[in-house]
């Protein structure tokens, strides 16, 4: 599983010898989509937002080669909702086209966070077929390799039956005293054993947001090509006739 790590496309991002720079871009006016990308560019340190205009997306392709981004996140829509997350590895791809679904914004989590602008720690789950490496390596690359953890950010994709849930957190600590009986026996003027406070760190989880759900619909090799792309792996309904087989 992880002996054509070393040869593949992201190998000189995860190893650190490129800086990993995202670029997203979406096309047309959304109801929720400025705000889903404006909460991905936190989320993805790095990351620069342009707006597609009617440019085509192989011209796309070929600028961000040139300015040295490492991916490119396309965001598709579908009645002014987000629907659908296109990831480009650059330059030499490979193309991973997720369905979106359960998008739930910042602002409509309850006791929601901000997140800082530290560099997250990125935690991936269940990602075991050789499929699953490979879209894990895929989600890998957008992120810094290098995490820091006194920003205490986690950003988790958890892979679920072929689901992939997205959660974005951060740690809080909070001290909290408690009262217990003093175990030598001690007993204060009124007779009753006396009370001594102490002290505990407690950690929590905070979540920042968004909250969504993806699922692989296809993996290509190369960069973009509807026309002429050879395909790694494509869904097909017929694939969805059994509950224990998957893919992931």
């Amino acid at each position: 599983l992880f002996a054509g790590n070393d040869a593949d496309e992201f190998s000189s991002i995860l190893k650190r010898e490129r800086d990993s720079e995202d670029i997203d871009h979406f096309r047309f006016k959304l109801y929720r989509g400025p705000a889903f990308i404006s909460e991905l560019l936190q989320v993805i340190p790095n990351a620069h937002y342009y707006k597609r205009g009617t440019y085509d997306l192989k011209k796309i392709v070929e600028y961000a080669k040139k300015q040295d981004f490492t991916s490119l996140i396309v965001v598709h829509t579908n009645r002014r909702e987000p629907d659908a997350l296109l990831i480009i590895g650059l330059p030499d791809g490979p193309t991973a086209h997720f369905k979106l679904s359960r998008l739930v914004l910042r602002k409509d989590i309850k006791n929601h966070g901000n997140p800082t602008s530290h560099e997250p720690e990125l935690v991936l789950t269940n990602f075991t077929t050789r499929l699953g490496h490979r879209a894990g390596r895929i989600i890998q690359s957008l992120f810094p390799q290098e995490p820091n953890f006194r920003g205490r950010r986690v950003v988790t994709f958890h892979n679920q039956r072929d689901y992939i849930f997205f959660r974005h957190h951060r740690y809080i600590f909070e001290t909290k005293e408690s009262k217990q009986s003093d175990s030598k026996g001690k007993k204060g003027k009124d007779g009753k054993g006396e009370k001594i406070s102490q002290q505990k760190v407690i950690a929590r989880l905070q979540e920042c947001g968004p909250r969504f759900t993806l699922k692989l619909r296809s993996l290509q090799h190369g960069t973009f090509d509807t026309k002429g792309g050879e395909y790694e792996w494509v869904h097909k309904p017929e694939m969805d006739t059994s509950r224990r087989r998957f893919f992931l």
